[in-house]
């Protein structure tokens, strides 16, 4: 079992800002995979998570009728860690409330990009909604934690098999002497 994240660790992890895996049922047709996208979110700790979308686009459509989603995000240096949650949407806000659309931005872009962003892309706000969801379901690994342990694991290893080939050797050498002897 890989080791999980403390809940505090687990919260701070989500709220850090990263690219989130946006996940949800796909009922289009008998052989289709769940639609599985990148996307920016907000979320801070205990709260909800917020993910903004076009209105029209096949995303909110699928959000709108499975009503609930799961959201993945990782640090993908290592040692390798990532939080998913999944849960229901609890609101959607139809148009998105510009001040969710300016903290996202300000949560992904550096403040001068943030500000031609939102400037360039001012249109999308009578077509954009936002979808809240509240995590119910957690699941987390910190390979950080693994690594230590598979670290600790080699190197005991590794001090049992050269305190073996000590042995070996002095049994070697020992048997070698005898046959010198003769």
């Amino acid at each position: 079992m890989l080791p999980a994240m403390p809940h505090d660790e687990r919260e701070r992890f989500l709220a850090a800002p990263r690219i989130g895996v946006l996940g949800v049922t796909d009922p289009r047709g008998g052989d289709r995979a769940p639609l599985v996208v990148p996307v920016w979110y907000g979320y801070e700790p205990g709260g909800e998570i917020v993910v903004q979308t076009g209105r029209e686009m096949i995303k909110a459509q699928l959000l709108r009728g499975a009503g609930r989603f799961s959201l993945c995000v990782q640090d993908d240096r290592r040692p390798y860690r990532y939080v998913s949650v999944e849960g229901p949407v609890t609101a959607i806000e139809d148009p998105v409330d510009p001040a969710v659309r300016e903290a996202l931005a300000q949560r992904y872009l550096d403040p001068e990009e943030a500000r031609d962003y939102l400037v360039a892309t001012a249109d999308q706000l009578k077509d954009d909604i936002a979808f809240r969801m509240r995590p119910q379901r957690w699941r987390t690994a910190d390979f950080a934690v693994f690594a230590a342990d598979f670290a600790d694991a080699a190197a005991s290893a590794e001090a049992d098999t050269g305190a073996n080939t000590r042995a070996d050797a002095g049994a070697e050498a020992t048997s070698n002497a005898g046959a010198d002897a003769g």
